[in-house]
């Protein structure tokens, strides 16, 4: 297997079959055009953007009245406005199938697995609405939930929706600080929490956070039994109860869904808040709807009954994708913990056992299964498995190698890249065309993707910012509690006029893809030269001495030296040999300018609650600058190793 030849072709018959291929023919002939195939598609989503849209919406059977405009202001960014006159329900969108088949599949390490009908969760759904409405909630009314990954969680959103209420979820790892920060900006009419989680085979105490949290919030808490602890917790809070006490007065019936506008608010999700307290970015039900649907079902080939894994928590947007998933009439497979507890073939094993089609995870993991020595296509039958999906991070093309060496050689292996800001992606895979190493496939459809350089040109074979050019659906309504949207607008716009920068360092492939080489606000300038730490990650995290790496710029002797801090395997110590290696492994796989000044060894490196690495905290502790929100860190103590080195004075 060499980099000049694709891991994976599509054969004749998965490209025949493929729910993208079908879409072609649809737009052809809807559009009186024979688009030839998915990259004329695209150039055509992005011409006649009202059209394709609304072709997506008929195609998918959204349930609503599209209405007569399909765009209006669509040359401008902030004022474009998708179907102004449409009348939708998120939820209604979602609960797309009755009957006893699995709606969701659940599993907590090895310590609590069950499973919803469709009719169990519309049951579920029924009895919630109707405890919220008996609350007086309603339209534009606040949800917030620190959940774990339940069944219970995605009830809960789906009634909030089905009103007319905003969701907001985090995870129950999230410190007090972390979860107020969070909230307390929204307002919530209710708290939703759990009484515990279990991570990593251990019992997890939320108790006094979630006591602490309500004091702060003053509304109603409904707490979701999972660890045993539901009935003393709830008793424990002045206007607490349990979800089953909370449903217990209402019989489950048929659903009203409220007919709400397209861009009425649907969640409210957060950035990482590590620069600050986090920005409350509010996503809209009907945008968020199409653009789930357009990925879900033409991007990863989705049809009613597959089922679809991603593992997440409820304090990543993945989850908000996930949850989607019902939307295509897919079984989501729940995963809550630690996802090597009580081993590393858990995952493998859940996949096997319920028949994944889509198996989603994130860079990091796929990197930790290799260097575990786990090979899944040795001990598990994953034939069912179709598309394997990795973000969180670039995947390194030792990883691309490793999904086709060491869990499946026939998989469709989609890197995808996208985020909070627009609950979705921007670059993600195509069924129809070869997988090479190191690549994401292509632009998202609808979506003006483009690599610009600093003078807002469009470049080829060069690195600079990734862009979206033209207004798209899932595009944030506004943030919160900005109301002349400033925030929103610095955010995103400030760096181009009208142009959507996403704040990515990235390249276009001779193949038509595109590589993600790191957050461009980490970008590394030595010497005036841009560097994407990602390229320095793709080859230093390929050695076995080394378990995982962070890499930053450090002001130093007017002008910036690139410093390497390495986490290194059990037993190695970073001596002069090691260090050779490591510049010497950079300079082959990368250029002379990647080659740090410094290397040096910590035993922890600090990442956010969705496992990012967090370069630009660590480069302010580096720079004696105060790190504004250490509660979005799921171990701010490892930012106290990167205080005062003595390496970095010389």
């Amino acid at each position: 297997m060499t980099a000049e030849m694709p891991l994976w072709v599509p054969s004749a018959e998965q490209v025949a079959e493929a729910p993208l291929t079908k879409f072609i023919a649809y737009c052809s002939a809807r559009a009186g055009r024979n688009f030839a195939d998915s990259d004329a598609l695209h150039t055509w989503s992005i011409a006649e953007r009202g059209d394709f849209w609304a072709a997506i919406w008929d195609y998918c059977g959204v349930k609503g009245e599209r209405g007569a405009r399909d765009l209006i202001h669509g040359d401008d960014m902030l004022a474009a406005r998708f179907f102004p006159d449409a009348q939708l329900n998120f939820a209604q969108n979602l609960l797309t199938r009755t009957g006893s088949d699995d709606a969701l599949i659940f599993r907590g390490e090895d310590k609590l697995r069950y499973r919803w009908s469709w009719d169990d969760l519309a049951a579920h759904v029924s009895r919630l609405q109707q405890a919220f409405s008996a609350m007086g909630i309603g339209k534009g009314d606040r949800i917030a939930a620190m959940m774990p990954n339940l069944p219970e969680t995605v009830a809960l959103m789906l009634a909030a929706a089905s009103l007319g209420a905003i969701w907001s979820s985090c995870s129950p790892d999230f410190g007090r600080q972390g979860v107020l920060d969070r909230f307390g900006q929204i307002e919530p009419k209710l708290f939703v929490a759990c009484d515990g989680y279990w991570y990593n085979g251990k019992q997890q105490d939320v108790a006094d956070k979630v006591r602490d949290v309500a004091a702060e919030l003053k509304v109603p808490v409904v707490i979701v039994p999972y660890a045993g602890e539901a009935e003393a917790l709830a008793a424990s809070l002045a206007d607490g109860r349990t979800i089953a006490a909370f449903e217990a007065p209402y019989t489950a019936g048929e659903i009203a869904f409220t007919p709400l506008p397209f861009s009425h608010p649907l969640y409210i999700l957060f950035s990482s808040g590590t620069t600050g307290v986090p920005k409350c970015i509010v996503h809209s039900a009907g945008g968020t709807l199409l653009q789930h649907l357009k990925e879900l079902v033409l991007h990863c080939s989705i049809v009613p009954g597959d089922r679809l894994f991603y593992f997440t928590t409820c304090g990543w947007m993945m989850w908000n994708w996930l949850a989607s998933g019902l939307s295509a009439g897919a079984t989501l497979c729940l995963y809550d913990g630690s996802p090597f507890a009580p081993d590393g073939n858990v995952l493998f094993d859940y996949a096997a056992e319920e028949k994944f089609a889509v198996f989603g995870t994130s860079a990091k993991y796929i990197d930790a299964v290799r260097k575990g020595g786990i090979e899944p296509m040795k001990t598990h039958d994953l034939s069912s498995l179709r598309l394997m999906t990795s973000t969180g991070s670039p995947l390194s093309p030792e990883g691309f190698s490793f999904v086709y060496e060491g869990i499946k050689k026939d998989v469709h292996l989609a890197s995808i890249s996208g985020g909070t800001d627009i609950v979705s992606c921007f670059v993600l895979g195509n069924p129809l065309k070869p997988v090479w190493r190191g690549e994401i496939q292509g632009p998202g459809l609808g979506l003006a993707v483009d690599v610009w350089n600093d003078d807002g040109k469009p470049v080829r074979g060069e690195k600079g910012e990734l862009v979206c050019a033209k207004a798209f659906p899932s595009m944030p309504i506004m943030f919160w509690n900005d109301p002349e949207g400033k925030k929103y607008k610095a955010a995103y716009f400030e760096r181009f006029d009208n142009i959507w920068c996403h704040g990515d360092f990235a390249e276009w492939t001779a193949h038509g893809g595109l590589v993600i080489h790191g957050r461009s606000d980490a970008t590394l300038n030595p010497g005036g030269v841009r560097i994407g730490t990602a390229e320095i990650y793709n080859q230093v995290e390929q050695m076995p001495q080394v378990l995982e790496a962070l890499c930053i710029g450090q002001d130093f002797d007017d002008d910036v030296r690139v410093i390497l801090f390495v986490r290194l395997a059990a037993g190695v110590t970073l001596d002069e040999d090691l260090v050779k290696a490591i510049k010497t492994r950079i300079r082959t796989g990368c250029t002379p300018r990647h080659v740090p000044a410094k290397i040096i060894a910590v035993s922890d490196i600090p990442r956010t609650k969705s496992g990012k690495i967090v370069e630009l905290a660590v480069r302010d502790v580096v720079h004696g600058r105060a790190v504004k929100n250490k509660e979005a860190l799921a171990n701010p103590e490892a930012l106290e190793l990167y205080a005062d080195l003595a390496e970095l004075r010389s």
